[in-house]
């Protein structure tokens, strides 16, 4: 068995939601470059998103917000769906394999066919709620695999866990509600206040969310991994973890205000390994979020990958 699974699709490249946005295709291409540039890429196994099937992403999405992206979809030109958020006519299809890509990688983790998975895909989607897309986010991505899992014989728990320096608003949107509170247990930290500006107020309790002030370092992240997402793992005991792995957070990420480095991921993606270990016989799915320096992107997607695959260092 490989023990980490590579996902992504040619696909997410052709979104494009204008000249001088940060959520662009040379995202991914930075992300290619560094991880053939470090021969990690040769230590993986690479796979093909597929697109995901309209039944899945209203597990999670309201069915009227799902057909609305389908018939509104472009075929020329800019559909401006929020003041940060577009499609292109490619756009459709970037976000189905986006959300496909994590599905794959459920079933790759759940046959034993990968220890665990990394999805490189984009648009983004932890920022997408029930009903509406916002900040980048079209479809939401990590909660479309996560109750893909759970809709699995046997996985009866599952652990979402975001370090995107944004909130993911839309995955609690989504899970800290009705039937999922007890099967969804969400950790996240992220700056505050920053947008979307949540995350605080009363989150429901099986939201684990620490707020980070401006400035705040990798000694801080992982305080917050060991005072406030530990105990919770372990009282929970997940199934599977799965993570919206935003790297934004990097102190060379001028769009956000925090300061983690490369070897603040590693050690975070080594905490969650071992919960992984102890609780979910080490089964991990980890999808892109956010990460805006190029270089620093790069930089910490081959550090958390490298984790994921077992590399020293």
């Amino acid at each position: 068995m490989n023990s980490t699974a590579y996902i992504t699709h040619a696909d997410c490249l052709k979104h494009d939601m204008g000249g001088g946005h940060p959520e662009c295709p040379d995202r991914l291409i930075a992300i290619t470059e560094r991880m053939h540039g470090s021969g990690l890429m040769e230590r993986v196994r690479c796979l093909d998103a597929p697109l995901a099937a309209p039944d899945a992403l209203k597990r999670v999405h309201h069915p009227s917000y799902v057909d609305r992206i389908f018939e509104h979809a472009p075929g020329e030109g800019l559909l401006q769906l929020d003041p940060d958020t577009a499609m292109n006519p490619h756009s459709m299809n970037a976000a189905l394999r986006a959300a496909g890509a994590g599905i794959l990688a459920v079933d790759e983790v759940l046959a034993g066919r990968a220890r665990n998975a990394f999805c490189a895909v984009r648009p983004c989607g932890h920022h997408a709620t029930r009903t509406r897309s916002m900040g980048f986010c079209i479809f939401n991505n990590i909660a479309v695999a996560a109750a893909h899992a759970l809709a699995q014989p046997g996985v009866e728990r599952v652990a979402v866990v975001d370090f995107d320096v944004h909130h993911g608003n839309g995955t609690e949107d989504m899970f800290g509600q009705g039937l999922w509170q007890d099967r969804v247990l969400m950790a996240g930290l992220f700056q505050h206040p920053f947008y979307p500006y949540s995350g605080t107020d009363a989150p429901s309790a099986n939201m684990v969310n620490v707020p980070l002030p401006q400035g705040s370092d990798g000694r801080a992240a992982r305080r917050a991994v060991e005072e406030a997402w530990m105990p919770a793992f372990e009282a929970f005991a997940p199934q599977m973890i799965l993570i919206s792995a935003g790297f934004d957070a990097h102190r060379d990420d001028l769009l956000g205000g925090l300061s983690l480095e490369e070897a603040d991921y590693v050690w975070i993606t080594r905490q969650l390994m071992a919960v992984a270990d102890r609780h979910a016989g080490g089964r991990v799915v980890s999808m892109l979020e956010g990460g805006y320096n190029l270089t620093a992107l790069g930089n910490s997607v081959v550090a958390h990958v490298g984790a994921l695959a077992g590399e020293p260092g």
